[in-house]
């Protein structure tokens, strides 16, 4: 089983505490001690089953252990580090090269075409009749 008796405790404790705090309102002092005994002790016994669950549940399998060990052991993940780049010498030369000397690059003077955006310009309100500025506003407003 997973943990010690202090589990039980624990739990045992809170299910007391809970049932004090629901009844202390509705019954007088005799009869909620009686029941916080009695949810104490159903509390603590309950807590022998969820114990026993939860450590069958979290029990690692020994097959899943023993392919976790073998995996491991083929390849220790963690221990070294590469810090080693692949070689691109001639394509990170050649990228440079057209960089530093502000020429567009091979790759990118076959696109050639580009434009940058131009959004539509904002019209302005100063020379617009009242009568349609209010048309714009109902519009807008569903009015």
């Amino acid at each position: 089983m997973i943990g010690s008796w202090r589990w039980n405790i624990t739990l045992g404790l809170s299910g007391s505490l809970l049932t004090l705090l629901f009844s202390i309102g509705d019954n007088g002092p005799a009869i909620t001690g009686l029941r916080c005994l009695y949810a104490f002790i159903v509390f603590f016994a309950l807590a022998f089953p969820v114990r026993a669950a939860l450590a069958v549940i979290l029990k690692p399998r020994p097959a899943a252990a023993m392919r976790h060990a073998a995996a491991a052991e083929e390849q220790p993940k963690g221990q070294a580090i590469d810090y080693s780049t692949p070689e691109q010498g001639e394509e990170l030369r050649e990228l440079l090269h057209y960089q530093t000397d502000g020429n567009v690059t091979p790759e990118s003077s076959q696109q050639s075409d580009f434009k940058p955006l131009s959004p539509p310009k904002l019209v302005s309100t100063q020379n617009k009749e009242p009568e349609e500025l209010a048309k714009a506003i109902r519009h807008l407003t569903g009015g």
